[in-house]
């Protein structure tokens, strides 16, 4: 936890005599209350000192944040490994230091600052608070700070690190998160979220410097220091204006009788969608009343993750009935990504999946660069990506098209990064996804991006009406043309990092010391990739061409029949996820066939390798 400094205006001998016996924590507890200026999460430390609850004063106090698949992700509360005003202060400064030594121009450069509505009473924490505290931190220090005067969707904060030229960006967010949790997402210059090496300097020096500095605390910085500004409008005409370079058939939109519903799932998404419809040309979509404005409590729905399906859309799907909408858009809070339901001729409501989305706009995007691109642009110069758990059906499609396809780790921060490295190096990106219903449409924005992939979407279905297609239809289209990719994606929820740790290393020794499973149920296995250690039975050399992830938990399997099956925990929350898919060539497939095969190898895959009942896991629905 770094070194303790002298403790502050803490009564020495009152912690002396409530001493937990611990001399590692009473430094800890002792650093808390000398360093905590919110009453609130002071006194749940005070509590629990009190009450002699030493077990989870340890657990809240004796390990710190560490950067995830998107930053710092915590529940709020008191504790360094909790997000509230003091870790956010301690991660600022240790940005602060970081960014120093990097960039010699840093304070005239800036920094932007962005949140979301979230917020918990219990321990007076908000996103706009804390965005203000880490706007004091830069501000005390003489740094020119971008901060946003009110809530934006989380893609703005690395739209507006490259427009402004800034240095660095910080977004306040749990994006989808169940209501307790918050976040602390970073990008780099380049307009990505940061990766290694920068998380692992940037986690060292926030340990060098865990006291809080003289004006750190001063979040009222934001409203008298002439060195903050105000980007909002700017920002916000920008991104709108940029949006229309992915706009291809305006006068469609303008005369489309199609009607949308959009629900930004009590969160900031609301007017920005509003916003990129009118850019395109298209009448505003139907808002769903009681979700459309920012509620930190989601009362409405059990869990604010439009990902969860029909079960959370229910409002939305009501409302498009009642106002004969045949489209529903879905925002997650912080409005980075995108669920979409369309209602079919027997009246259900088709929920698609990720990878099903991909489908479509990935065919969409490359059908509008193929009609718009000049007469000398080379398809061999198009690239699209995904993450490595995603559908591989953009890989088909680059095979039959012509132009290149990457894989990246789990994550938008790898994918960010890639793209910004093709660009750089003058390769064209269309489009890139994570499964989990994040979409990069063109590269205005370097990350997943809710707002443009709801508009674009809306433009894909007014174009196909006018082909008397639906959205389903032309997905079938596209699998009968490029070949079927059936896959399923789904969690456990496990709350024991022990057990966790247990299922992938009996794994990894199944048959014996370090010797991978050879079959699952009666499927043969033909390959193993552990991304975790590095290992790859398919390369010749046996090592892994992604890169290494210690930190985190994944093991892919590629099987005798073609089904390609990943478990991995997750970046953000206590989930052990799985995700399989069939691909088939084209016309040799039949449907229903490659869906029975693929449930009797999921059943295998969770009974055989994650074994539910014996290590207590929790199934997604439950």
């Amino acid at each position: 936890m770094g070194d303790c400094g002298a403790p502050g205006d803490v009564n020495s001998n009152v912690l002396v005599s409530r001493s937990t016996g611990d001399a590692q924590l009473d430094k800890a507890v002792w650093q808390w209350l000398s360093w905590d200026k919110n009453q609130k999460t002071k006194e749940q430390i005070e509590s629990l000192l009190q009450d002699g609850k030493h077990r989870e004063l340890r657990e809240r106090l004796c390990c710190r944040l560490s950067f995830g698949t998107a930053g710092l992700r915590s529940a709020m509360g008191a504790g360094f490994c909790y997000i509230n005003d003091l870790t956010v202060i301690q991660s600022t400064q240790g940005i602060y230091k970081y960014l120093e030594r990097n960039f010699s121009d840093f304070k005239q450069r800036g920094f932007v600052v962005g949140y979301d509505t979230r917020g918990q009473v219990t321990s007076n924490c908000s996103s706009k608070k804390l965005a203000k505290l880490t706007a004091a931190v830069l501000l005390a220090k003489d740094v020119l700070v971008y901060f946003f005067s009110t809530y934006v969707p989380t893609p703005f904060v690395p739209y507006a690190v490259q427009q402004l030229g800034a240095v660095a960006g910080v977004m306040i967010t749990a994006s989808h998160n169940r209501k307790e949790d918050n976040g602390y997402k970073v990008y780099w210059e380049n307009g990505a979220q940061i990766t290694s090496p920068h998380d692992k300097e940037i986690i060292k020096c926030i340990e060098e410097c865990v006291e809080p500095w003289n004006g750190s605390w001063n979040e009222n910085l934001v409203d008298t220091s002439p060195l903050r500004q105000d980007p909002l409008k700017k920002i916000c005409d920008s991104y709108m204006e940029d949006l229309t370079k992915i706009c291809y058939h305006r006068e469609l939109n303008v005369q489309s009788s199609l009607k949308f519903v959009h629900t930004s799932f009590h969160g900031v998404g609301h007017d920005y969608v509003q916003l990129a419809f009118k850019a395109f040309g298209f009448q505003p979509p139907i808002p769903v009343p009681e979700q459309k404005d920012p509620d930190p409590d989601f009362s409405t729905v059990k869990c604010p993750n439009p990902e969860e399906g029909e079960s959370v859309l229910e409002l939305s799907l009501r409302l498009a009935e009642k106002e004969g909408a045949k489209v529903v858009v879905a925002t997650d809070p912080d409005a980075d990504r995108l669920a979409v339901a369309e209602q079919q001729e027997n009246g259900y409501w088709k929920v698609f999946t990720g990878n099903e989305l991909a489908a479509l706009f990935g065919w969409w995007m490359f059908s509008c660069w193929k009609e718009n691109c000049s007469q000398d642009a080379d398809v061999r110069n198009v690239y699209m990506l995904a993450t490595t758990v995603s559908s591989k059906i953009l890989r088909a499609i680059a095979l039959k098209e012509g132009f290149h396809f990457e894989e990246t780790l789990p994550g938008f921060k790898w994918i960010g990064s890639r793209v910004k490295n093709l660009l750089d190096n003058g390769k064209e990106v269309l489009f890139a996804f994570e499964e989990s219903i994040g979409f990069m449409c063109g590269t205005s924005v370097l990350d997943k991006d809710g707002v443009s992939a709801a508009v674009v979407i809306a433009e894909m279905a007014t174009f196909l009406q006018g082909q008397g297609l639906t959205l389903a239809q032309k997905l079938l289209d596209i699998y009968e043309m490029y070949g079927y990719h059936i896959s399923k994606t789904s969690y456990f929820l496990c709350y024991d990092p022990a057990t966790i740790k247990r299922i992938f290393e009996r794994l990894r020794n199944f048959e014996g010391p370090e010797s991978y499973p050879k079959c699952c149920g009666a499927y043969s296995i033909l390959h193993v990739r552990d991304i975790t250690t590095g290992y790859d039975s398919s390369q010749l050399n046996h090592k892994s061409v992604l890169p290494v992830s210690k930190s985190s938990q994944m093991i892919t399997f590629t099987f005798q029949n073609g089904c390609v099956a990943t478990l991995r925990t997750s970046g953000t929350e206590p989930k052990i996820k799985y995700y399989a898919e069939m691909c088939a060539l084209p016309g040799h497939s039949d449907r229903s066939v490659l869906e029975e095969e693929l449930q009797k190898l999921i059943e295998a895959l969770i009974g055989d390798f994650l074994e539910p009942a014996k290590n207590g896991l929790t199934w997604r629905s439950a």
